[in-house]
């Protein structure tokens, strides 16, 4: 094996793109052409085409990868062929909550404009069944439903009992029964469906999805020693004053494999020790942090050397969880609400030998920061050999040093 000195030596090329190990049709399609005889300066220009179509930048250019994550955290996943959709009624406020805002501005409008209707039309009903409607202006009349001469009328007497506006031209009077039970039922009905409403609308704007924005991660990951261990890191940072509350993060390795029977599992999820053992996943979130993952023997990533990262084909989940300070000191809502922002990383956004520059200084008795440098990195001296080698290399040196110590301590002695 070589010594730590010439594993030093070996550095990742930089700015090295990885590209997904995923066929090219069109690279097919020109090997297959080119089994006929061609001519030389045919030859030659496929050669050439073969080559640029071999080009690490090329093919990045090309190929596009999908990703399980987006960059600002949304999930590229489609559920379909849903069979039991009445589940979605059973909580009917959650997936009311759900909806977007064109259908949620949809809905509400309908609920009133449905029920004023509805009103409405039983209102003109029984100014016609009652004979209220051909007796306008008969002094003698006494009327169930006073001044409704047709079904407009009505719709304007539901909308002025409902929302309590009473202009005093249309009413109810106490001639019949079934009025006074109908306005009633109307008001009860109204109050009902502007409390969930109310309600459904108050959830919807509080709902902590914007405060995510201001939570931001560095574009790519990093790849370097730490305290003599080889370490992946990436940053986050908050852009508010006002702080998130117990924040964690979390991570998880998105990777497809097969196994030893046989068995292909898309999209495996395993988790990334992010120093949860220790509470280093509890973040006190007030400037940027450098988030670390030890490469150790319990890693996905400890046979993973510089080489082998351009072959891979996976990525990485980042979660960020915390309660927003805002909402947590609310009396109305005292547990607060739990924000969580994500991003992922794929194997050609991972630099290896690379650390981010520091972003704080202290200016005016009390730290600055400066988030133009948030995604700022520079080369380090990082061996190109896995965690794994350099373990080894590590164990040989160790076992060499023992042996000469014993060798040394043995001429020493007197004869």
């Amino acid at each position: 094996p070589p010594t730590p000195q010439e594993a030093g030596a070996r550095l990742y090329p930089m700015h090295a793109l990885s590209v997904a190990n995923i066929p090219n049709s069109s690279r097919g399609k020109t090997s297959a052409r080119s089994s006929a005889i061609p001519t030389p300066e045919g030859l030659q220009s496929r050669r050439c085409k073969l080559l640029e179509e071999d080009s690490p930048m090329v093919q990045a250019g090309k190929r596009q990868r999908q990703r399980y994550v987006t960059k600002v955290g949304k999930c590229q996943v489609n559920l379909g062929n849903i069979q039991d959709k009445k589940r979605f009624l059973s909580d009917i406020f959650t997936t009311i909550v759900d909806l977007k805002y064109r259908w949620f501005l949809f809905v509400f409008m309908m609920c009133y404009v449905i029920t004023w209707v509805v009103f409405g039309f039983i209102y003109f009903f029984d100014a016609w069944v009652r004979g209220d409607i051909g007796h306008q202006g008969d002094p003698e009349w006494q009327a169930c439903i006073e001044n409704v001469d047709g079904f407009v009328s009505a719709l304007l007497l539901s909308v002025e009992s409902q929302r309590t506006i009473g202009y005093g031209t249309r009413m109810v009077t106490a001639n019949c029964a079934e009025g006074v039970i109908l306005l009633i039922a109307q008001s009860i009905v109204g109050s009902m469906i502007d409390a969930m409403m109310v309600g459904c609308m108050f959830v919807k704007i509080s709902r902590p999805k914007k405060r995510a924005q201001t939570l931001i991660f560095s574009k790519n990951c990093v790849i370097s020693r730490r305290d003599e261990k080889l370490c992946l890191m990436f940053r986050v940072g908050d852009l508010r004053e006002s702080h998130m509350v117990d924040a964690k993060i979390r991570a998880k390795l998105i990777k497809s494999r097969q196994t030893a029977e046989g068995e292909f599992i898309p999209l495996e999820q395993s988790e990334l020790n992010l120093g949860y053992d220790t509470g280093e996943d509890r973040l006190f979130l007030v400037e940027p942090q450098i988030i670390c993952h030890v490469i150790n023997r319990h890693s996905p990533f400890w046979d993973m050397s510089a080489e082998s990262l351009r072959r891979e084909q996976f990525e990485i989940i980042i979660i960020l969880e915390g309660i927003v300070e805002a909402t947590g000191k609310c009396p109305c809502l005292a547990a607060g609400m739990t924000c969580q922002a994500r991003t992922s990383y794929t194997e050609d956004e991972i630099l290896w030998g690379y650390r981010f520059e520091p972003c704080m200084s202290l200016e005016k008795g009390a730290f600055q920061v400066d988030y133009s440098r948030f995604e700022m990195t520079f080369e380090v001296q990082t061996p190109a050999a896995s965690a794994k080698e350099l373990h080894e290399l590590k164990e040989l040196e160790q076992q060499e040093h023992s042996t000469l110590s014993l060798y040394w301590d043995h001429l020493l002695q007197p004869c």
